[in-house]
């Protein structure tokens, strides 16, 4: 039996991928050592909360089909699998997936891994995108790679002006 998931269920994966991002740039910026470099830090820290607005507003606006439950899931095992899958594979704003800033990384080095992270973030969505069900707002889902490739363009923007 394949595993399929529900539009709700990969806005709520991609919300929290969203906050992990977040969580990352704000403690970049907590270590940063030039108050521009914080700033811009933070800059990127509210533009993942914004993605996370996004989603979250996406995820309000389903429609009860795309919230039905695709397979019997009476441990909530789904629920377990997406947040994994949030942690571990979804690494946006992260080093990896177990790894943690030193404090020592340049501005460069943390929007190179922002950037990179980004990238592995849209790989991961548009994996996951065939893993929704067209009934479940599979369509939707593009949304969230179109938000992520916008994220990159200007995580783009802000290494070319360091250079």
């Amino acid at each position: 039996m394949a595993i399929t998931f529900n539009a709700d269920e990969i806005f709520e994966m991609a919300e929290e991928i969203e906050r992990n991002g977040a969580a990352f740039y704000r403690e970049a910026a907590g270590k940063a050592s030039g108050a521009s470099v914080k700033k811009m830090l933070l800059e990127l820290a509210a533009m993942e909360d914004g993605h996370e607005q996004i989603f979250a507003q996406m995820r309000r606006d389903l429609s009860p089909a795309e919230k039905e439950q695709t397979a019997y899931d009476p441990d909530n095992q789904v629920a377990q699998y997406l947040r994994t899958m949030a942690d571990f594979h979804g690494t946006e704003g992260k080093i990896g997936p177990t790894e943690k800033l030193t404090g020592k990384e340049s501005m460069n080095e943390i929007l190179m891994i922002a950037l990179q992270a980004e990238k592995n973030s849209i790989a991961f969505y548009v994996g996951i995108k065939d893993l929704v069900t067209s009934k479940s707002g599979k369509g939707k889902i593009q949304t969230i790679i179109i938000e992520e490739m916008a994220h990159v363009a200007s995580i783009g923007g802000k290494l070319k002006s360091l250079r």
